[in-house]
Formats: C-alpha cells, sequence, structure tokens
C-alpha cells in the first residue's frame, strides 16, 4: 500500500527562520535608539543544563540562559560575531543560497569585527542561532561538508522540483540531501525503515534484496549518522508511520550509534526534538547473537571495557534489556561486527538472522 506523507502545512521554515532573525535585529535596534547595550539570551548548553527527558526519550536543554552582551568588553566581539553571522545567514536566505559551515569561516575573514581563530569557533555562533531562535542550521543556509546517507526502496521523493525514485538512481540508491526541509514524499510502498551502520552491509542487504523481502527502504548511516540522516529517520517514521530498525556493530560504538538516532546525543540537546526517533527499535548483534549464532568475535579492548561500563551508568540504557546485554559482553569480553555472520554465507544475514530479529 502506497504511503503518503503527513507533513503539515505551514510556514516555510527558512521564511520562519529570516522572520526571528529580523525580529533580533529590531530588538538589537531598539536597544540602541534607547541607549541601551543590546544583548541576547543563549540557553546554556554546559552539561549542567542538559537533561535527559524520561517522558520523551530523549536529552533536552534545561531553562538555564547566559546572556552575551556589548556591555561587557570581553564580550563585544562576540556580539559582533554573533550578529554579523546572523546577517550572513539571513542573506543566504534571501538569495536563496547555501554555504558549507567551513565557507562561512572563512567568510568571515571579512567581517569588520576580525574573523574566529578557527572554525570550532564559528561553528559555536552557528549553534548559539539554532539554539537561540530555534531553528536548524539548514534552515540558516548553513551546511556540514560531509556526504548524506544513502537509501534504497520503494520511495519518491521530491527535492527542489524534482522527482526521484531510490530504486533508479544507481546501485547506490538515493543519496539524502543536507537540506532535508527542501525534501517532500512523494510516495512510500514501504513497510518500515532498516538503517544500517556500515556501507557494506549496506550494499549486502541490497545486493540480496532486503528491501523487497522485507518491505523497507534500507538506509546505511555510515557509522554515526550524521543530522540529514537522523533527520530523515525522524520524518520517515512521523510523516510516514514507518516503524525504524537499527541494525548496527556488536560492540560499544555500535550500541552508541543506535541510542544517538533513538534518544540524541547531549551535544545536540537544543535540536534533539527534531531528530531524535524514540520509536525507532534496535536490531543490532547483541551479546547473546554472539553465544546463540556462535559468532567470530574480537577481544574488547580496554577502552572497549571503559565505554561499556559508562554506559551501564547512561539513562539512555537503563532497560533490563541493555543492562543485561551489556553486562553480558562484559562478561564474554568480546565483540563482533555484523559481517561476522558472512561466516555462514553471503546471503545469511539477510535469509535467516535479519527475519529471526523482525520477528
Amino acid at each position: 500500500m502506497t504511503k503518503e506523507s503527513k507533513k503539515d502545512g505551514g510556514v516555510n521554515p527558512r521564511d520562519e527562520a529570516k522572520e526571528r532573525l529580523e525580529n533580533f535585529a529590531l530588538k538589537v535596534l531598539e536597544s540602541v535608539n534607547q541607549i541601551e547595550p543590546p544583548k541576547i539570551s543563549i540557553p546554556s548548553r554546559s552539561t549542567s543544563n542538559i537533561v535527559f527527558d524520561e517522558k520523551e526519550r530523549y536529552y533536552t536543554i534545561s531553562g538555564k540562559t547566559v546572556t552575551r552582551t556589548s556591555a561587557n568588553m570581553r564580550q563585544v566581539k562576540k556580539f559582533a560575531q554573533t550578529m554579523c553571522a546572523a546577517d550572513f545567514c539571513k542573506d543566504l536566505i534571501e538569495s536563496k543560497k547555501t554555504a558549507t559551515l567551513r565557507e562561512m569561516y572563512y567568510i568571515s575573514e571579512g567581517w569588520e569585527t576580525g574573523g574566529f581563530a578557527d572554525q570550532g569557533r564559528s561553528d559555536r555562533i552557528v549553534e548559539d542561532l539554532e539554539s537561540t531562535f530555534g531553528v536548524k542550521r539548514e534552515d540558516l543556509g548553513l551546511l556540514p561538508e560531509e556526504d548524506g546517507a544513502s537509501i534504497f526502496g520503494d520511495i519518491v521523493i521530491d527535492e527542489g522540483g524534482m522527482e526521484v525514485k531510490a530504486t533508479k538512481v544507481g546501485r547506490a540508491g538515493y543519496t539524502i540531501p543536507p537540506t532535508m526541509s527542501d525534501v517532500e514524499f512523494v510516495e512510500c510502498g514501504a513497510d518500515c525503515v532498516l538503517a544500517v551502520e556500515t556501507m557494506g552491509m549496506y550494499h549486502r542487504l541490497i545486493q540480496e534484496e532486503a528491501w523487497k523481502k522485507f518491505d523497507a527502504l534500507v538506509v546505511a548511516l555510515k557509522g554515526q549518522p550524521a543530522r540529514a540522516t537522523r533527520r530523515f529517520l525522524k520524518r520517515a517514521n512521523k510523516e510516514l508511520d514507518l516503524p525504524v530498525y537499527l541494525f548496527t556493530d556488536g560492540d560499544p560504538f555500535g550500541f552508541h550509534i543506535a541510542m544517538v538516532v533513538i534518544s540524541g546525543s547531549a551535544q545536540l540537546a537544543y535540536i534533539n526534538h527534531e531528530l531524535a526517533v524514540p520509536e525507532a527499535q534496535f536490531i543490532g548483534v547483541t551479546a547473546s547473537d554472539i553465544e546463540n549464532y556462535d559468532l567470530p568475535t574480537d577481544k574488547l579492548r580496554e577502552s572497549d571495557v571503559q565505554r561499556l561500563k559508562q554506559l551501564l551508568k547512561d539513562p539512555r540504557y537503563s532497560d533490563d534489556i541493555w543492562q543485561s546485554e551489556i553486562k553480558k559482553m562484559l562478561n564474554l569480553n568480546k565483540k563482533a561486527e555484523q559481517q561476522a555472520f558472512s561466516k555462514y554465507g553471503l546471503e545469511y544475514v539477510v535469509d535467516k538472522y535479519l527475519p529471526e530479529k523482525l520477528t
């Protein structure tokens, strides 16, 4: 059955971002006209202001803010850089252009306020704009450098007026663009999303036609998934009512990748409501799988052991199943990759493992 997007109509996110930037500028002008130092309140992103919302099941920002003001000599330059960045983003929106974060860093060299000491500082200014105005950097016209992940399956997508079918754009599938706001779901015949950690497993599932067997959209996370990939998973889950299944390696990093999709990250607590997919289900390799399928393994490194012990204390892993599997992995002192199932043949993961996990 073909699914249609349930995305609500309304204000274009870029227009909304522009409006919020302009309102900020008006407040600054109002302060100047009243001979008062302009200032801006920015939600604090310190660890003490990041909390795990048990109800929503993702990290979020609490109520603490910090004030950046032109009245403080040590903050004047940073305040001015914030203003320049906001103005640069407004120009991007008005001209319907985009720029990479790296380009903005170099462009800042031409600002009267002077450039940033390094890109990390300019990136943090962008995060200030995102968290303060409740907009995504993509809606401000700013894009990361990395390529998007890939999708293969029965879905037609409209990207900037051009319709693309994910099974008709080559063997690698459709590449998720950084600007997910420009993407509309035209129609979808899939019943679920199968997101896999590695490109190797992604290509294996395509070759074995897992997208047909499971009526799935197969998505390559490419390790730690980019924000655009997480935004796609969120929209597919909410707008297309597709359950999301996460197939990762059986190691601490694989567990972390899955949980970032499910519950978001502390670093992006201010925008997790746009990215996290709390309903996503983990079907990756577990310690029990290592035993039950007699998988080839590697010994845990000391860093793996320490990371697993940290996960035991992480509120996102408080469920009994996670606690049990993490402790079992520590006891086994072993980890296993997705590709370990190749021990039984290239088709095994699609013919045997995934059907058992999905049922």
